[in-house]
């Protein structure tokens, strides 16, 4: 018997995983909710799903078993929380966490981590990364012993502010929506880290220790302002953390590049490295370089999801499934909130060493994830 699903947020990027849900063969009722009735009713109408809910409210009322949220940033962690104290299996849109403030970001994520505990629900994060086929390979290069003993990695999220793939002005003036205003400017770039640091983090399969930390100001700048809203300057910001098993890694958020966007990373070994760059994927040792044809490095999905991966190279079919199948089964998902918090931290500590002019902080973790819910 499958299990019973509500999508909440029929945004621009929620609308691309309803399908997904809607056919996959563990999923054997879906239902749709948004509070803006005329999104409501088009999903509606696009997807054929006739079960509707105008609230939250009304989905955690409801005998629903699991809820995708795929809000606003800065709802995430309330609305899951809310959903989890109600019974229900979480997936929620990256990031999990969100705020204006690093402290209380890491008190809302240590709430969060301590709400999954309490309730036993399946939560997950989706994090695309995850399951590029990047990380993919680099997870096999590593179970193999390929590398030899990682010493150093690299990971960046490059995503300028005028891309013409994807304009962030544009991005930001649709969240807002209705309380756009130039005062919203300006957004911290590493309170959004997950996409650059998953990949070596997963495949290192450990955690940042520690951070120092670096902001550049772009001159004359006409988003980044001091007396905006986030009080932020920083267009870019570069930290260097060390992790819990001594391996050095460098991590980028940039918004201000000219170069296209790129969510990458890169791993190097006393034996053999794995870079990716705008050159693409390359496996590199002391004597060659080759490049890496990531085309056929899938695992299997169920065939409705199989005939469309969806967005973010692939990702989003991988993302559901695996939030699908853990519900079923009843068991952790690979971003679970254990490694969601791993994902996030390093970025909110980093932001704050780098308004310390690069002091070295610790970073907080939550520990393992557990063997079972």
């Amino acid at each position: 018997m499958g299990i019973s699903v509500a999508m909440v947020g029929l945004g621009a990027f929620g609308s691309n995983f309803v399908e997904l849900y809607r056919d996959h063969p563990l999923v054997s009722r879906i239902a749709l909710c948004d509070l803006d009735p005329q999104k409501l009713a088009t999903a509606s109408e696009k997807f054929g799903i006739s079960e509707c809910y105008d609230s939250l409210e009304a989905v955690l009322a409801s005998d629903i078993e699991a809820v995708v949220i795929i809000t606003q940033h800065w709802m995430h962690a309330k609305q899951a929380m809310q959903a989890l104290k109600a019974g229900k299996h979480v997936y929620s849109a990256v990031p999990a966490v969100y705020g204006l403030e690093s402290d209380a970001i890491l008190e809302l994520l240590d709430e969060l981590v301590d709400t999954v505990k309490r309730t036993g629900q399946v939560y997950m994060m989706g994090e695309t990364s995850r399951y590029r086929a990047e990380t993919i390979f680099a997870l096999q290069q590593a179970a193999q012993g390929a590398f030899g003993e990682i010493t150093y990695a690299e990971c960046e999220y490059w995503h300028d502010l005028d891309s013409p793939e994807s304009n962030l002005r544009n991005v930001f003036r649709r969240r807002w929506g209705a309380n756009w205003g130039d005062d919203k400017r300006g957004d911290i770039p590493m309170f959004y880290p997950t996409h650059a640091l998953c990949g070596p983090i997963t495949v290192l399969d450990t955690h940042m220790a520690s951070v120092s930390a670096r902001g550049y100001v772009y001159p004359n700048d006409d988003w980044f302002l001091a007396d905006g809203y986030w009080g932020n300057v920083f267009s870019n910001e570069l930290a260097m953390y060390q992790a819990a098993n001594g391996t050095l890694v460098r991590h980028c958020e940039f918004r201000r590049i000219g170069h296209t966007n790129l969510e990458a990373f890169s791993v190097y070994g006393t034996e053999a490295s794995f870079v990716n760059d705008a050159a693409g994927p390359h496996w590199v040792t002391r004597s060659k370089v080759e490049a890496v044809d990531l085309s056929a490095l899938r695992e299997e999905l169920p065939a409705p999801l199989a005939k469309d991966l969806g967005g973010h190279g692939g990702s989003h079919a991988y993302l559901v499934h695996e939030f699908v199948s853990a519900c079923a089964e009843q068991r952790q998902p690979s971003v679970n909130v254990w490694q969601a918090a791993r994902y996030l931290a390093p970025g909110i500590v980093a932001h704050k060493s780098a308004l310390r002019d690069g002091e070295w902080l610790s970073i907080p973790d939550w520990g393992d994830t557990p063997n079972s819910l």
